[in-house]
């Protein structure tokens, strides 16, 4: 399995690119991890994030908790344009149920949205914090 963090940025891309309702609105290529700075809009960026290892889960497993942002851009289209967004996002992931390559996510859900002004009020900025619990074999 990659790297928690990693294991669970890629399964929610996978999610966020498999719902259309999502696409119709940000673009595929402009779903993806990185910097918190948009270089194309709208977007959504998946931050570093940070895992919390919970040892081992059984014999031969081990658990961790992983917490992420998700930073939601819109340029010249306004705040609301971020909340749209960040409601299509929510709804995408409600699931709870993410598919983790090489391990298993026991427990997903978003848990703050939050709408930060932008010094440049031409940007619209909306952030979705994420947990998951993960298990994979060692």
């Amino acid at each position: 399995m990659l790297e928690p963090t990693l294991a669970l940025q890629t399964a929610i891309r996978a999610r966020l690119l498999n719902k259309s309702e999502v696409t119709a609105l940000v673009p595929a290529d402009h779903i993806r991890s990185g910097s918190t700075r948009p270089d194309k809009t709208p977007c959504i960026i998946m931050s570093d994030g940070n895992t919390a290892l919970h040892g081992h889960d059984y014999t031969a497993q081990r658990a961790a908790w992983v917490y992420l942002d998700l930073h939601i851009w819109t340029l010249d289209a306004g705040q609301d344009a971020a909340k749209e967004i960040a409601g299509t996002v929510m709804a995408a992931l409600d699931k709870r149920n993410l598919q983790i390559e090489g391990g298993y996510c026991d427990h997903f859900k978003v848990t703050a949205s939050r709408f930060p002004r932008d010094p440049d009020p031409a940007y619209g900025h909306g952030i979705l914090s994420v947990e998951a619990f993960i298990r994979w074999i060692v």
